[in-house]
């Protein structure tokens, strides 16, 4: 029988902050296995953490073990640094600020450096944080997801509030056959051209259609869908989601046409349905 021995180490030292002390903590773990087994812990996990789609508290959309967890960790890659840090100060995070690291990743940074990123992720788990609502939905994040499996990190999505499913949910129209059409050509052409080519999917396959615009570009978008969609079209608009002053709203694009809503400068979600 192998003989077990345990070992008991003690190190006296002092860290400036608990940050430090932290860094330090999780790279000796690895380091204790290293000299006594010959071998490191597991990898640290790649979290998709949920960002907030307004300024109402964060207890409201994202659930209290999500937020703990959060608050732990101290790499991030993000799509935007002010709003990260904006987030990780309003949840109250347990590092300072200045402390925690952040990665830029958006659809002007190159492939070559996205995958340096997750070098910590040999001694600390990373969280991969969007400008609003979750990562890798609509968003760059999904390049650095398809780059953790490839390399065998484990990717943990956090639950948190995603507009795009919140606006199915909320539209009452076909949410078993949907898809996300992202934003619609800017020139007004190309635009209604794009919308009825939405619509003819939305009558041939019975598949509801979404698909967002610049918020101070909305009301030139709705006023493109009214007169371009027929009357009985169903139009599903999801504005300022989660929001005291939400619109969650669908009907026929005929009784919208009766009263536009102010969704001027607003983030929106639009859907069309039968």
């Amino acid at each position: 029988m192998n003989e077990v021995k345990t070992y008991k180490i003690t190190i006296f030292t002092t860290f400036a902050d608990s940050s430090s002390s932290i860094k330090f903590i999780n790279i000796l773990k690895n380091w204790v296995l290293i000299v006594i087994f010959g071998k490191k812990t597991v990898k640290g996990k790649l979290y998709l953490v949920p960002n907030l789609l307004g300024d109402g508290p964060a207890e409201d959309v994202i659930p209290q073990n999500v937020l703990i967890l959060i608050r732990t960790l101290q790499y991030f890659i993000v799509e935007d640094i002010r709003t990260a840090r904006r987030f990780l100060s309003k949840i109250h995070t347990n590092h300072k600020i200045d402390d925690i690291t952040f990665y830029l990743l958006n659809e002007h940074t190159q492939l070559t450096e996205i995958a340096k990123y997750l070098d910590p992720i040999e001694n600390f788990d990373i969280g991969v944080l969007s400008e609003a609502g979750v990562p890798g939905v609509a968003d760059p994040g999904s390049d650095i997801v398809r780059i953790a499996h490839q390399r065998k990190i484990e990717v943990v999505p956090l639950v948190g509030p995603s507009s795009i499913l919140m606006a199915v949910m909320a539209s009452g129209l076909n949410g078993q056959n949907f898809a996300f059409n992202g934003y619609l050509p800017v020139k007004h052409p190309e635009r209604v051209a794009r919308i009825k080519s939405l619509e003819k999917k939305v009558y041939s396959d019975n598949q509801t259609q979404l698909f967002i615009e610049t918020p101070y570009r909305n009301l030139q978008l709705l006023e493109d869908i009214l007169s371009t969609c027929r009357p009985e079209t169903l139009l599903g608009i999801a504005c300022n989601i989660t929001e005291p002053d939400a619109i969650l709203r669908t009907q026929t694009v005929a009784e919208w046409k009766e009263q536009v809503p102010d969704i001027h400068k607003k983030p929106a979600i639009f859907s069309i349905g039968k």
